[in-house]
């Protein structure tokens, strides 16, 4: 044991977590891991949430650099990290997808993989001799995840240790993206060098090149805002992931154009805010939206990313199209290079300093003679609805249902004060029907847009709950049920951690709804399938009952069965009451759905191809 004075390589990793502020780390234990935990406990604040699964535990950790993100001043990157810890090769391949979504999202995570000894690889070295998950080929764990990691990292010499550690963290905060370290299990209480100062991120040089081709960039854009006139933003994910909400706000505020945003970058603003004209989600958003920002003269991108989810097959890139992310900016057909957003946002608002563009763009939608609301507030009201009768619950009704919830009950009927829900949506139908739920705080919405692993909401729901707990945000989940079964377990956390989160699993009769849209989407218009369906039915379950194994006397989940309207409704009311028992454990809800539903944000696959 390490005299109270040592520095060892397990205290100096889990000493630069801490001062990263990460309170929680996510993982699965494993004899290589063991000795870094308990380290961890005994010389530091930072605690460690086991899972019942490494995927699981990557999701938690995912949520939890999100919303800590979110929540910590925009002077303060640092603070949106987090991190998960595995065992060498089978827990390590277990949690890959995971960091792989986070990879592609931008999501800052430091990943530890517990390895086997360098004496053991040094005898499999002698005599070929394999123990510990070991894989013939050394170097199997490392370069999986150079694929998935900015930098990845094997520790075996302590001398060495606190600056790959450190190195590997700069780059983590530096690009906001996971990086992977390979920690030989007899390096834990191996003696290191004591850590020198705090790490932070390191920002790209501006040079006067770099201002020149910004100056040409913004130039272009207003030459094209003034041309085609009535502009429209679309706000996206990397607003969100740098930091950029107010950068935002002083744009819209000061041009006075309505804004739409990515599904990913929804609630990067309150959506009660007066210029907030929808998500906008190409083909697969709500008809009216799609009508009247199409109808626009141009269309901004800020931050936006140009993905299939995104767009949904339309064409991001056209001559009324400006969009800036991925660190450059293209005016219709022009591209200018190496331009950061941070910068960007604020010289084009000066830019057109004197001029603002305050149209309501489903008026003038209207005014062309499109079929859509008189003005954007009426169609935004349109969207939240009661239905006081007994009838069957669809997506649409359930979801318009949700959105009256978090309008009008869930904060006493104040729409001004703070909500206690963050909302967590899976992919597939969950998502599609949750990205048009009015969120009324900045960053109330979770979802993984461009992964889509499904399962990744009831992982995430952990992870958002410890992430935010000051003020307390309960998780409200919507989860399809070919997702939740793939990570039920996850439930597990919930109830062991007294994390209160609302599971809402949407069994639409055991079938993978969206595999089959995409498939054959006549199957929705009563067409023969093509023999499609038969590979995206699921087993049953009783989902409700689930609370029952996951929970106890001491320790209880709740679990309920709704299929309409009153049911839900019932139920919503005694959310919405805070002395309710049902508000003191996690609930578990399964929805039931006709399996020939779907949300209308895809009937134009239908119409598309069902004439």
């Amino acid at each position: 044991m390490s005299s109270a004075d040592e520095w060892t390589v397990g205290r100096y990793l889990a000493t630069r977590l801490e001062q990263l502020g990460i309170r929680h780390v996510f993982g699965v234990p494993g004899d290589l891991l063991g000795p870094f935990l308990t380290i961890m406990q005994e010389t530091t604040a930072v605690r460690w949430i086991g899972t019942p699964t490494e995927l699981g535990a990557g999701y938690a950790a995912d949520a939890y650099a999100r919303v800590r993100l979110a929540d910590a001043g925009a002077d303060q990157p640092e603070q949106g990290v987090a991190a998960v810890a595995v065992t060498y090769s089978v827990g390590a391949f277990n949690l890959l997808n995971a960091v792989g979504g986070a990879y592609v999202e931008d999501v800052p995570l430091i990943a530890i993989n517990g390895a086997p000894s360098y004496e053991q690889w040094l005898n499999f070295q002698a005599v070929g001799l394999l123990t510990t998950h070991m894989s013939p080929r050394r170097e199997s764990n490392l370069e999986v995840y150079r694929q998935v990691t900015v930098d990845a990292q094997v520790l075996s010499n302590p001398g060495l240790a606190p600056s790959q550690i450190d190195s590997a963290i700069t780059a983590c905060l530096t690009e906001r993206k996971p990086v992977y370290l390979e920690v030989m299990e007899d390096l834990w209480h191996a003696p290191c060098d004591a850590p020198q100062g705090r790490l932070r991120a390191h920002e790209r040089p501006f040079t006067e090149r770099n201002q020149d081709i910004l100056d040409k960039a913004v130039a272009a854009a207003a030459e094209l805002i003034t041309r085609l006139g009535t502009p429209i933003v679309w706000a996206g994910e990397e607003l969100v992931h740098h930091r950029l909400e107010g950068e935002l706000l002083e744009f819209v505020e000061a041009t006075e154009m309505q804004f739409c945003t990515t599904v990913g970058a929804k609630s990067v603003v309150s959506e009660r805010h007066p210029r907030f004209a929808g998500v906008y989600n190409g083909r697969a958003s709500l008809p009216e939206i799609r009508r009247t920002f199409k109808n626009a003269g141009c269309r901004i991108g800020l931050g936006t990313w140009s993905t299939s989810k995104n767009l949904n097959g339309e064409q991001s890139i056209g001559d009324d199209w400006i969009v800036a992310a991925r660190g450059g900016v293209s005016v219709g057909a022009l591209y200018f290079p190496d331009v950061q957003l941070g910068r960007f946002v604020p010289a084009l608002r000066t830019a057109l300093a004197g001029r603002t563009f305050p149209a309501d763009h489903f008026a003038l939608a209207r005014e062309a003679g499109l079929d859509v609301p008189a003005s954007t507030a009426e169609f935004l009201d349109s969207l939240s609805s009661a239905h006081p009768d007994g009838t069957e619950l669809t997506y649409d009704g359930f979801f318009e249902r949700i959105n009256h919830f978090l309008e009008h009950q869930a904060t006493g009927g104040d729409p001004q004060a703070p909500s206690p829900f963050t909302v967590v949506s899976d992919a597939a139908f969950a998502l599609l029907g949750s990205m048009n739920l009015r969120i009324t705080e900045r960053a109330g919405y979770l979802a993984q847009n461009s992964w889509l692993s499904i399962g990744y909401s009831v992982g995430a729901a952990s992870g958002v709950a410890l992430g935010r707990q000051q003020p307390p945000k309960r998780p409200l989940v919507f989860v399809g049920d070919g997702s939740f079964q793939e990570i039920c377990q996850e439930l597990s956390t919930h109830v062991r951690h007294h994390l209160r989160p609302v599971v809402f699993v949407l069994d639409n009769e055991g079938f993978y709804g969206i595999e089959q849209m995409l498939v054959s989407p006549c199957y929705y218009k009563g067409r023969p399938s093509d023999g499609a369906d038969f590979y995206n039915v699921l087993h049953p379950w009783r989902y409700e009952k689930l609370a029952e194994v996951f929970g106890s006397e001491k320790d209880p989940m709740r679990g309920f069965e709704v299929s309409t309207h009153a049911e839900l409704d019932s139920l919503l009311a005694d959310l919405a009451d805070p002395d309710n028992d049902l508000n003191h454990a996690p609930v578990l809800v399964r929805v039931r759905l006709s399996r020939h539903d779907y949300p209308r944000a895809l009937q134009y696959k239908i119409d598309e191809n069902c004439p």
